[in-house]
């Protein structure tokens, strides 16, 4: 597995809980990296050789400001291209917005931010306005996310992540519970392959607050504060693999027919099938499927710990 880009999900916590979040983000959420953390995964992806860009998500990553800008710092230091995404949240007014933006201006290559009726209204508009006028007046390429409603037909699938502009609903994490009633459903036999990652060469993994690497949200390939990232890679085995090799097989209705798993007749997306069947092999595979927080349970006392601990 040959990685050009890690997405650092800085911390769970968020100022929101929106209906469509991958990782069950919540102001109740505190796990959060430290610079400890952030070092030790920098210092990895550089030992690697291939990494390109890091990204710094959450749930919500300027609610831990003085750690994402020293992350930023030092990752940009080391030669990387950056990236941060957030909901703007911060951008109250022009001024404000700028001031926030500031020691980010000439670090990063790229600020996405979030910006759908999952966020909010008129108040959250008018702050995303402000935070995209900012990052234009700093010379910070900036867009938007924007994930459509569930009744949107016409809405693009979004590929390995979500991408520029308007994208449809992907039902996994928080959508595959509060959702999935809004959509229409499609026979599960048909969800033949994984439409979103590429489960052989992903290119880019994510890393949670906890170490743990993710081929996808809650698939995880081992944890990096206590294997090192190039042995991760060079270990993994998709066709072996307990999740990623069925899905490669067939899908998410493979995933089922491997695992002999009970299921219903319709489903709203490949993503709803397979987050499902993931969520029923848990006790099979706790050290893949995991952690308890991608599933919106509550923490475990066999949570990963962090190099910080």
């Amino acid at each position: 597995m040959r990685l050009s880009g890690l997405h650092l999900l800085l911390t769970y916590q968020c100022t929101q809980e929106c209906e469509h979040c991958f990782v069950w983000g919540s102001p109740w959420r505190r796990d959060a990296m430290t610079l400890r953390d952030i070092r030790e995964i920098l210092g990895q992806a550089a030992d690697l050789g291939t990494i390109e860009w890091i990204y710094f998500e959450g749930g919500e990553p300027f609610l831990y400001f003085a750690v994402l800008i020293r992350g930023v710092q030092e990752a940009a230091g080391l030669g990387f291209k950056t990236g941060v995404v957030s909901n703007g949240y911060w951008a109250t007014g022009a001024e404000d917005a700028r001031e926030w933006l500031r020691p980010l201006a000439g670090r990063i290559q790229d600020l996405s931010i979030s910006s759908d009726l999952y966020h909010g209204a008129e108040a959250q508009g008018q702050r995303v306005r402000n935070a995209c006028a900012a990052a234009e007046e700093l010379g910070i390429p900036v867009g938007l996310l924007c994930v459509a409603q569930p009744e949107a037909t016409d809405a693009a699938p979004a590929v390995g992540q979500l991408s520029r502009g308007e994208s449809a609903v992907m039902y996994r994490g928080r959508a595959a519970e509060k959702l999935v009633a809004r959509a229409a459903r499609s026979p599960w036999t048909q969800f033949t392959a994984c439409p979103h990652e590429d489960l052989r060469e992903p290119g880019r993994v994510h890393v949670d607050p906890q170490g743990n690497v993710h081929l996808c949200q809650g698939i995880t390939l081992g944890n990096i504060f206590r294997t090192a990232l190039d042995e991760i890679c060079r270990a993994y085995a998709p066709d072996s693999h307990p999740i990623a090799g069925p899905l490669l097989a067939g899908g998410p209705a493979e995933l089922v027919r491997r695992h002999g798993l009970p299921h219903a007749g319709g489903y709203a997306d490949a993503c709803h099938l397979c987050y499902v069947a993931r969520r029923a092999l848990r006790a099979r595979f706790p050290d893949v499927l995991g952690p308890d927080a991608m599933y919106g349970e509550p923490a475990s006392q066999s949570t990963s710990q962090s190099a910080s601990d």
